[in-house]
């Protein structure tokens, strides 16, 4: 099956109008404001999953979906927050099952309105199952086998009480085949249509799933590359393949400052890379590598230990993408960065989507352990030059 990355990407649309419907419902239930904040379709292994959820505890509520799409969807929230829910509901903790079922019902119900309204048909949700589950038991039956699943993911927000709900949708093939390979792909104003590009962003599947694990291998070189200069153990938290519009990407980084080294990705794919570290961390990770103690915990010398690292992590990145994809890759000399995250992307998106509405972006924590210092990691490839190397990657 070949996939048409775009058609991907503007799925994730669909998925977030889904969200936003979601949001509105449950917001008339609890009489609580929530807003969307992520929207992201990936391509996840089952040991991608099971990382990615490990040490969670979560109650909810699956449904099946049959009809307009197959599949399966979940409703989840941290059980710690269970309280906070239950206090916003009718019946309150006495209505327990009941209450968070019906919950689940609405807010699913909701955030498949708007794939059904696309699609012209309906999608049947089966009666909603109340569970409780750790780590990836989360997800339906089967996520976690074979090599990859196309997974959607909107997590919402209560604005005015400590309560995340995320909504996953793992659909079947059939119906939704027909959606990522293009035939039937929601209307996007790419910006390679908009600027007269007509190149194919269509790959074969497999070679998605083998860049998902090339991610994750960069990631962990770079994790390897950060014990070797400061001497502290050093772990990938989470590494993903994810498909959005590339204007959602700053907000995703968020408002917090935050100090890292922005590089320029020359050859194939061509695009851009950020390491970012939270301000309290990158003048952590700095101390731990400098001789003595700066005068300014992100001054001159900090700032050159950053770029120093920075270096090392992203030829670690991406010396593994060029060696399978049988290309060369070269970065330009480090930027040093401090501001708010979402300034630091805005630039590197407002580039690439000259040319493209939707990308890859691969997102990376790695956590430092022993000063508490996390990393985040923001790959933002040309989808046209990633698709014809991951096309080339499945030719015999």
């Amino acid at each position: 099956m070949r996939v048409d990355v775009r058609a991907l990407g503007a799925c994730n649309r669909l998925a977030e109008q889904g969200a936003k419907q979601a949001a509105g419902a449950l917001s008339d239930l609890t009489g609580t404001d929530l807003a969307v904040e992520v929207t992201g379709a990936s391509v996840a292994s089952g040991e991608d999953l099971a990382e990615a959820f490990a040490g969670r505890e979560s109650i909810g509520v699956r449904v099946g979906l049959r009809g307009g799409l197959d599949g399966e969807a979940v409703l989840a929230f941290d059980a710690v927050n269970a309280d906070a829910l239950l206090s916003l509901l009718p019946g309150g903790a006495s209505m327990e099952r009941s209450a968070v079922t019906e919950v689940g019902n609405i807010a699913l119900g909701g955030f498949l309105d708007g794939w059904a309204n696309y699609l012209g048909k309906a999608i049947d949700m089966t009666p909603p199952r109340y569970f409780e589950a750790d780590g990836a038991a989360v997800l339906p039956d089967g996520a976690l086998a074979g090599d990859g699943v196309f997974l959607f993911e909107s997590r919402l927000d209560a604005t005015t009480t400590d309560l995340d709900f995320s909504i996953y949708m793992l659909p079947d093939s059939g119906p939704f085949r027909d959606l990522i390979v293009g035939k039937t792909a929601p209307a996007a104003t790419a910006g390679g249509a908009a600027n007269g590009g007509t190149e194919s962003t269509a790959v074969p599947y497999e070679s998605l799933s083998t860049f998902s694990s090339l991610a994750k291998k960069g990631s962990a070189n770079a994790a390897d590359n950060i014990a070797m200069m400061t001497g502290l153990e050093t772990s990938v938290d989470v590494s993903r393949l994810r498909f959005v519009p590339l204007a959602d990407v700053p907000a995703e980084v968020g408002t917090e400052s935050h100090a890292g080294t922005v590089f320029k990705l020359q050859g194939q794919p061509s695009g851009y890379l950020a390491i970012l570290f939270e301000e309290s961390s990158a003048a952590a990770v700095a101390d731990a590598m400098l001789p003595m103690d700066p005068d300014d915990p992100l001054g001159d010398m900090a700032q050159n230990a950053l770029c120093e690292l920075g270096n090392v992590m992203t030829s670690g990145f991406i010396d593994g993408w060029a060696n399978v994809l049988g290309t060369s890759i070269t970065h330009s000399p480090p930027e040093f960065v401090h501001d708010i995250g979402a300034s630091t992307i805005s630039p590197l998106v407002a580039k690439l989507s000259e040319r493209q509405d939707y990308g890859f972006v691969i997102d990376t924590a790695i956590e430092t352990e022993g000063i508490q210092a996390r990393c985040d990691v923001y790959a933002l490839p040309d989808e046209r030059e990633l698709a014809r190397a991951l096309d080339r990657l499945s030719e015999p």
